[in-house]
């Protein structure tokens, strides 16, 4: 039988490692031996290193001095993070306004510096429209199509710098909104609030844009912040398990 189409042994043990991460079936204080998780999922040591290298890539584990562990989350940092990628991903749009709306009151207007490129705008509007009609899975992947558009459009701003710190922003984010347990309402409530920015900057109401996505990032902040809260505690009740 042809070898197309098949799934690996690594790839398997990725994606049940990553369930079983998300759910808080693995205790989060335990280090991850590789002896014990192919136990677990009935396989060799090989795939199951190999999933590990790959949880690692997307932080979902973390190196300690004594081995690998479970990514747990840091409540203060990620609020930080999410307060700059909000001024971030704002300016973008700012730059097309000329100034700012009241929320940021610190940024003096001034006469419109940029105009967005609407060709990265309609593109992600069309990805997302195909988005909303075929909606995706839960994880990395549909992490990875939302963190696109936003990073397209402060690209579509103008700003090059922005849009580079837009990125490292993502890079220390990314493993809680991995764990996150995304419904199907959530991902069209995503969905939606994707095409409703596009359609506002393509219509050249920036204003109205910035509005939506400053809802939008807020919802999101609500939604990881839980998240992490929810991860904090599973480490916590793994901790007094072990105890």
């Amino acid at each position: 039988m042809s070898g197309r189409g098949r799934i690996s042994l690594g790839e398997r043990v990725y994606d049940a490692m990553r369930r079983d991460l998300a759910a808080g079936a693995i205790v989060p204080t335990e280090r991850l031996r590789e002896e014990r998780l192919a136990e677990t999922y009935g396989v060799s040591r090989t795939p199951v290193r190999e999933a590990l290298a790959r949880l690692q890539a997307d932080g979902l584990v973390e190196r300690q001095a004594d081995g690998l562990y479970p990514y747990r989350p840091r409540l203060g940092e990620l609020d930080q993070l999410y307060e700059l990628r909000i001024l971030l991903e704002a300016r973008g749009i700012q730059r097309a306004l000329g100034g700012g709306p009241a929320s940021f009151p610190g940024w003096a207007p001034r006469d419109r510096v940029a105009a967005h490129d609407l060709t990265l705008v309609r593109a992600e509007y069309d990805a997302w429209k195909r988005l909303r009609d075929h909606p995706p899975e839960p994880g990395p992947a549909l992490v990875a199509a939302d963190e696109q558009f936003h990073t397209t459009l402060l690209a579509a701003a103008g700003n090059t710098a922005l849009s580079e710190a837009l990125t490292a922003v993502y890079t220390r984010v990314r493993p809680v909104r991995t764990l996150d347990l995304y419904t199907p309402e959530r991902i069209a409530a995503m969905t939606a609030d994707h095409l409703t920015i596009a359609e506002h900057l393509l219509a050249g109401d920036a204003d109205t844009a910035l509005r939506a996505l400053l809802a939008h990032l807020e919802t999101s902040r609500t939604h990881v912040l839980a998240r992490a809260q929810q991860a904090l505690e599973l480490t916590k009740l793994g901790r007094a398990m072990r105890d």
